[in-house]
């Protein structure tokens, strides 16, 4: 078995990983759906996400980065969550949520095509072109990842890993060591920092978890699902 053949496996279990973590906001959506009514839950972490996910998409078209089928068909499906997330934000949510959501969707897209006409018309190489594009995607992978660092904190003051669910967590973590095992095997800068950072990050995670775990208090029945749409995260 050669490496590409090796990397195509690790692609495909991280493909599964990277969905578990875009299908976790979806007891929050559901509980929306349900109450008719979207709280105090926020769009802006499925707002965000939809921006990584274009940009992954536009990275792994063949023109820009060839050979990177498994990075567009996960964040094509992860795009296509987001954007029911954001649908039933839109249909349940108050009107500044609609006009959040439209403004910052309107942004994303014209952002995407002034990268995309940038990169179609003043690069030629796939080297050059991925280097351009790859360079947006890390810097928006690396805060994607490290959007969850406020409820870090929160578990060190609090000593309580209440916001930190650990499935998610540990899912995390996965991904991150998946999709840099998958950058190492045919290196690729721009996979490889965004979730190298991830996995990182994700092993913190572990460890807070670990130290704060029996010092949690037991009386809170917080569905996951609202925690976990604070800690959402997804890069490739």
């Amino acid at each position: 078995m050669d490496n590409m053949q090796i990397r195509t496996i690790v692609g495909i279990i991280g493909n599964v990983i990277s969905f578990v973590l875009f299908i976790s906001p979806a007891p929050t959506i559901w509980r929306i759906f349900r109450n008719k009514s979207v709280e105090e839950f926020s769009p802006d972490p499925y707002i965000a996400c939809v921006l990584n996910c274009l940009l992954w998409i536009f990275y792994g078209l063949p023109f820009n980065h060839p050979n990177s089928t498994l990075v567009v068909t996960i964040n094509g499906t992860g795009l296509v969550l987001e954007l029911i997330y954001l649908t039933i934000f839109l249909i349940y949510g108050k009107s500044s949520h609609r006009k959040k959501i439209t403004i910052f969707l309107l942004i994303e897209v014209i952002f995407l095509g002034v990268v995309a006409g940038i990169d179609l018309g003043l690069f030629h190489t796939h080297k050059a072109r991925s280097t351009f594009v790859g360079a947006f995607c890390v810097v928006f992978g690396v805060a994607m990842y490290a959007s969850p660092l406020t409820i870090m904190w929160k578990v060190i003051k609090t000593k309580s890993v209440e916001f930190m669910p650990f499935p998610l967590s540990l899912a995390a973590f996965l991904n991150g060591c998946c999709w840099t095992t998958y950058a190492l095997l045919k290196f690729d800068f721009a996979i490889l920092i965004a979730n190298g950072t991830g996995a990182v990050l994700g092993f913190i995670q572990l460890v807070l978890y670990a130290c704060y775990w029996g010092t949690t208090p037991k009386k809170s029945k917080t569905p996951v699902g609202a925690a976990g749409a604070e800690v959402q995260l997804q890069n490739v």
